[in-house]
C-alpha cells in the first residue's frame, strides 16, 4: 500500500511546531511542578504525560508497525524538560521511518501482538492514533499546569 496523496509529512511537522511550544512553555515551570504527582491525572506528571506520548509513539510506529525491538523510557530517566527534546528527535525520527516505510511498498495492515492476541492496523489509523492521543495528553498537561497555578500557554495547530 502506497502512502495516500496527502502530505503527512507536513501534516506532522504541524505536530512538531505545537509540541515545540509546549516543551517551551514546560520550560518556564518550575522544576518541582514539572515532576510533582497528581493522583487525578492518569499518569501523574507533566513529566510523565510527557514520557508515555514518546513511548506511545514508540509503541505503535516503532514496535507494532515496523517490528523495531524498543528501549522504552521510564518517567525517573528524565527530570529536567531538556531531556525531551533528544528524546522527541528521536520520535520525530521514527515518523519519518513509519511515514517512508510506508510510502514505499508495505502491507495494507500491520499485524502484530498487542494485549495477547494478533491486532491489525492500516498505517492511516496508527499515524491517527499516535497523534491524537499526543494532543489528548497535551491537554491534559496543560491542564494539570492550571492545577499547579500557571497559565497555560496556546499550543494549538492555529494560534
Amino acid at each position: 500500500m502506497r502512502l495516500p496523496d496527502f502530505p503527512f509529512p507536513q501534516q506532522y511537522d504541524y505536530v512538531r511546531s505545537s509540541r515545540a511550544v509546549l516543551l517551551d512553555y514546560c520550560g518556564t515551570l518550575a522544576p518541582a511542578d514539572f515532576i510533582r504527582e497528581n493522583s487525578a491525572f492518569g499518569k501523574g506528571s507533566i513529566r510523565n504525560l510527557l514520557v508515555h506520548i514518546a513511548n506511545t509513539y514508540a509503541f505503535w510506529l516503532g514496535e507494532f508497525s515496523l517490528g523495531r525491538a524498543i528501549t522504552y523510557t521510564e518517567p525517573g530517566d528524565l527530570a529536567e524538560v531538556a531531556g525531551f527534546h533528544p528524546l522527541f528527535a528521536g520520535v520525530d525520527q521514527l515518523v519519518s521511518d513509519f511515514l517512508d516505510y510506508w510510502s514505499a511498498e508495505t502491507p495494507a495492515l500491520f499485524t502484530a501482538e498487542f494485549d495477547g492476541q494478533q491486532q491489525q492496523a492500516p498505517p492511516l489509523q496508527l499515524f491517527t492514533h499516535v497523534i491524537t492521543h499526543e494532543y489528548h495528553h497535551k491537554g491534559q498537561i496543560l491542564s494539570l499546569s492550571r492545577h499547579l497555578g500557571y497559565v497555560p500557554v496556546d499550543t494549538d495547530v492555529m494560534r
